[in-house]
């Protein structure tokens, strides 16, 4: 109650105004106060070095704050910062995501992706079945390995008699008749060389153009991952990174088990 009383009690007292500057000193403007004396006296020392003693409080500070540093303190920022030229720089982060993929990712969604990656692989499969892949430069070259009982049979022996076919076929991965075919049926349709050449290179455009799909259906597919990636983490779940996201592959994230009712 003494509490109430007391601000009871303030509300009669006289309202004390400070002094004004009197009124033969009035083109002198306003009366300076001690607030506005210290800060025209910290603005005005040392000849023109208007702030110095705030710089002389700020090296005090720094002074004081070297002396008590702990030499085993950690901060989390250490692992991401490196010292250059005596300052302290933030280590530049290795792009996880391609100009291209960002691109994909801000303006379209998921399922437009995955549309068009589905049409990427369509379009594949159709080209890898009017090519075969028989002589294309990418795929792994198949070995044929040949068993011998002896040495003598090792020395002396020799593919295209092996295969019973003529010795320039041996290099070719399809269309390599034997001999007797060769003796016994007439070649039909002989083909200029010109368009010989002519339909390799359409060939090996195919091949390009079927290269160029599968890298291209590839790149939609971790593009589709990480937006995936994205909506996930927007569950409020419990998780923990697992792997970094690379340009390759979205990130991995382990969500803690919830039973769902």
């Amino acid at each position: 109650m003494s509490a109430a009383f007391r601000k009871a009690a303030k509300t009669r007292q006289r309202e004390h105004r400070e002094r004004s500057q009197p009124g033969f000193r009035k083109r002198l403007g306003l009366l300076e106060k001690k607030k506005d004396y210290k800060l025209r006296a910290k603005m005005c020392m040392a000849h023109g070095a208007g702030d110095y003693h705030k710089k002389q409080d700020f090296l005090r500070a720094l002074r004081k704050k070297a002396l008590e540093k702990n030499p085993d303190e950690f901060y989390y920022k250490m692992t991401r910062a490196k010292l250059q030229d005596g300052v302290h720089v933030l280590k530049e982060n290795k792009e996880e995501v391609t100009a291209d993929q960002l691109k994909l990712m801000r303006t379209q969604d998921i399922k437009y992706i995955e549309m068009k990656r589905v049409a990427e692989a369509k379009k594949i499969e159709r080209l890898k079945s009017e090519l075969h892949l028989l002589d294309f430069q990418g795929k792994q070259q198949n070995k044929h390995m040949f068993f011998f009982d002896t040495k003598k049979e090792v020395e002396q022996f020799d593919v295209a008699t092996h295969l019973q076919t003529a010795p320039e076929l041996v290099d070719r991965v399809y269309n390599r008749p034997r001999i007797e075919t060769l003796q016994k049926e007439r070649v039909k349709g002989v083909t200029p060389q010109t368009r010989l050449k002519r339909i390799a290179k359409e060939r090996q455009k195919q091949y390009d153009c079927l290269t160029q799909r599968i890298e291209r259906e590839k790149q939609l597919f971790v593009v589709a991952q990480k937006i995936q990636t994205r909506k996930d983490l927007m569950d409020k779940t419990q998780k923990v990174k697992v792997k970094k996201e690379t340009m390759n592959s979205p990130a991995i994230y382990r969500f803690q088990t919830r039973r769902k009712r």
